[in-house]
């Protein structure tokens, strides 16, 4: 959706520098998802600019198609447009990241009931592998391993539920959420912390207990949202209400 410029993107280097194209050789340029996957890496920040010119000479296209790779972007939510200005990344206010994270907190209590029902082994290991890489990467100061390794973590919890829409729409709300990067921006004692939440969630997970582990997942979002507050006013990271 067209939102009113509101102050000018964090910054105005080109989208493409750290773009990736991970097509083989001599196939069609996957421009549609090296796009998707750039933003929601957050290796360009909220309210970059994506010049369309510099996009499709980086794929070896013409505009047209990166016109329409925007275009799914934007009704993804994940890229804004400005009258008169472009394209950027999608700037979120600090209202709207909150609401984000209520409405992943609500889907993901309703996943978490019916995962324990259906769990098997197999999903608790998914989940134990998941834990165990946050904390490598955690670890060895993979900042972008480590909030790659959380998002798995959390859904391997919720994957067992087998409701394929909910999950769909948990995974929308996240993605809505990623190019801020929000684990990059807490410190060493809340990243423990965290840590501590996912440990006794999967403790939780393995025992079946369904109304410790809901307990723990409301516990552990009032956590990331006391993590995220510091930056509630810094409008290099959110779009001012």
């Amino acid at each position: 959706m067209a939102r009113p410029f509101t102050g000018g993107p964090r910054r105005r280097s080109a989208f493409t520098a750290r773009l990736e194209n991970t097509s083989v050789e001599g196939a069609q340029p996957r421009v549609l998802d090296d796009m998707r996957a750039a933003i929601l890496a957050g290796v360009e920040p909220p309210g970059t600019l994506i010049p369309i010119d510099a996009v499709a000479a980086f794929f070896g296209v013409s505009q047209i198609p990166v016109r329409e790779a925007l275009k799914i972007l934007l009704g993804e939510g994940l890229v804004e447009h400005v009258p008169h200005v472009g394209y950027s990344v999608a700037k979120l206010s600090y209202r709207e990241f909150r609401e984000l994270y209520e409405v992943r907190l609500a889907l993901e209590k309703a996943a978490l009931v019916a995962a324990v029902d259906r769990a098997g082994h197999g999903d608790v290991e998914a989940a134990r592998a998941a834990l165990q890489e946050t904390s490598a990467a955690l670890d060895a100061g993979d900042d972008r391993g480590y909030h790659e390794a959380t998002r798995r973590f959390h859904l391997s919890l919720i994957a067992p539920s087998g409701m394929q829409r909910l999950l769909r729409m948990y995974e929308s709300a996240w993605n809505l959420t990623e190019p801020v990067r929000p684990m990059t921006h807490v410190g060493p004692a809340q990243r423990s912390a965290f840590a501590h939440d996912h440990d006794a969630m999967l403790e939780a997970f393995e025992s079946r207990d369904a109304t410790a582990l809901v307990a723990l997942s409301v516990e552990h979002y009032d956590h990331l949202l006391d993590g995220i507050e510091v930056l509630s006013d810094d409008h290099d990271v959110f779009r001012e209400a």
